[in-house]
């Protein structure tokens, strides 16, 4: 491979990388299993607060 070849590879890869970090994100970002808990037992507790109140 020659010198200009391998530089301009380099290149395009640090720029495929600098755009798919800029690109927006398809995945919803990830919420562990205890903050998945915590999350549920929210409305629970504030529904629980309403009624003995």
């Amino acid at each position: 491979m020659n010198r200009r070849k391998k530089i301009n590879q380099l290149l395009k890869a640090n720029a495929k990388k600098a755009s798919a970090k800029l690109a927006p994100k398809s995945k919803p970002q990830y919420i562990s299993k205890a903050d998945r808990l915590k999350q549920a037992a929210e409305p629970d507790q504030a529904a629980s607060e309403v009624v003995e109140g």
